[in-house]
Parts: structure tokens; C-alpha cells; sequence
């Protein structure tokens, strides 16, 4: 009897034993972290230059004049560039809105989806299409706006880097709402 007992004393022990080394926090590899990209507010002035319009530019931003009166706006943080063209509208107004949606449409191939929002401004007589292209596109943001007579505005952003829209959606989407307030406050002179 005393020969069970402390082979029962002993099971217990060993088992107590490997129990309480067994309770250690299992191994689990650590989660994948996510970049996370804020930028500050964006701060508007009134760019004001010698071609016949105007419109807001986000302080962030740097802009230079390439030719006549198309600009490149420079966003040197996110590694992007809104272009900006400027074209006088000769009795060509069609062609004009055919080659702006052409241009938007090449990205199709590579587009999950494009979203057309038309812009009407009466009061300055500013009248166009700003395209929001889906997926991973080289430009997911472009737009367009004339007055129908005499002048025409194209505009698309480019980022300098492989598109991957979930990594640079943050930056597309500060970069959209520029894009979207130059349109708002462009003005013809």
C-alpha cells in the first residue's frame, strides 16, 4: 500500500511538473503592421499668373510653368504631379472633349472602374468632368473644364511610383481633393 501511494505521489508530481512548465504564452508570429499616412490640412491661396485663369493651390504644393500656361504641380512628399494644360479653344471644342476623354479612357485596361462627376459652375461659366479612375491605374485622378468658347483645362495626377492603389490611397485621396478644389475656384479672367 505504501508502495502505491508514492507511486501515485510521484505520477502527480511529474504531471504537476509538466503542467505548470506547459503554461507558457504560445509562440505566435507578430501581426503585419500598416503604414499609416496623415497629412495636415490643407492651406489654399489664389494662384494668380499671367495666363487667362486662376485658381487655389493647396501651400503644399509647388508649381512650375512648363510651356505657355501649362503647370506642373508638385507634391514632393507623396511623389506625385498634378499636370495642367492649357488650350485655346478654336472652333474645336469636340475634338478638344474627345482627346480629354480619350486621354482618361486608355486607363481602362488596368481600371477596376471610372467614375464620371460633371461640374457646373454658372456664375464663372467653368463646365467640365472630373473622372475618378478605380483600381491600379497610372492616374486615378483627371479632370476637365472649359467654358465652351475660348478656353480648356486638363488636369491628371501622377504618382512616381508602381500603382498600387491600396498603398497610395491616402495620397491620392489628399491629392483628389486638391484637384477637386482647383476645379471649384477655377476662374477665367
Amino acid at each position: 500500500m505504501l508502495k502505491n501511494f508514492k507511486y501515485i505521489i510521484g505520477v502527480t508530481l511529474v504531471l504537476s511538473l509538466l503542467l505548470f512548465t506547459s503554461c507558457k504564452d504560445e509562440v505566435l508570429p507578430k501581426p503585419t503592421s500598416q503604414l499609416r499616412l496623415d497629412y495636415k490640412v490643407a492651406k489654399y491661396a489664389a494662384f494668380e499668373n499671367h495666363c487667362p485663369f486662376t485658381f487655389n493651390l493647396n501651400s503644399d504644393a509647388v508649381i512650375t510653368e512648363k510651356t505657355d500656361c501649362g503647370f506642373t504641380i508638385t507634391y514632393p512628399k507623396m511623389k506625385a504631379t498634378i499636370y495642367l494644360t492649357y488650350k485655346t479653344v478654336n472652333g474645336d471644342i469636340e475634338k478638344l472633349l474627345k482627346d480629354a476623354q480619350k486621354l482618361t479612357y486608355e486607363h481602362v485596361i488596368k481600371a477596376d472602374d471610372i467614375l464620371e462627376q460633371p461640374f457646373i459652375n454658372n456664375d464663372q461659366k467653368v463646365y467640365g468632368m472630373f473622372y475618378q479612375v478605380g483600381g491600379n491605374a497610372a492616374t486615378n485622378n483627371q479632370f476637365y473644364v472649359t467654358d465652351s468658347i475660348k478656353h480648356f483645362v486638363t488636369g491628371s495626377v501622377y504618382f512616381y511610383a508602381k500603382p498600387n492603389f491600396d498603398s497610395i490611397m491616402p495620397a491620392a485621396d489628399y491629392i483628389k481633393n486638391d484637384m477637386q478644389n482647383l476645379m471649384e475656384s477655377l476662374k477665367w479672367k
